[in-house]
């Protein structure tokens, strides 16, 4: 019974400093990413503008456009939540959805569930 009860200690701290490591993702201004694929269009950490923004700036709404396009940053901000909010803009100097020259990213979260990808 001993056993069990210092296994289930060891596996619990073990477990909790997994959990507890930060990942490291360093960007710098200047670099270079690819706009993956979302399901459904649901970019959650890439901040691009609302549906009707993008038509009344005379926008075409189409997310087919955006998939697999090279973004290069443009400037970081820390946010005082310990998070990174990058600028982005096309690398082919167009705009986004044929509207929007600059969109935000939450860089960290954008990275880490794929709505970025380093080249």
């Amino acid at each position: 019974m001993l056993n069990r009860i210092l296994l289930t200690v060891f596996f619990s701290l073990f477990v909790i400093s997994i959990y507890s490591q930060s990942s490291n993702v360093s960007v710098k201004e200047g670099e270079v990413f690819v706009i993956g694929e979302v399901s459904d269009n649901n970019y959650e950490h890439i901040n691009f503008p609302r549906n009707n923004f993008i038509v009344k700036g005379g926008g075409v709404l189409n997310y087919k456009n955006v998939v697999g396009q090279k973004v290069e940053i443009t400037s970081i901000k820390k946010k005082n939540d310990g998070s990174l909010i990058a600028t982005i803009k096309l690398t082919s100097k167009k705009s986004f959805f044929n509207s929007h020259k600059y969109v935000t990213v939450d860089i960290i979260e954008a990275i880490h569930d794929k709505e970025l990808l380093r080249v």
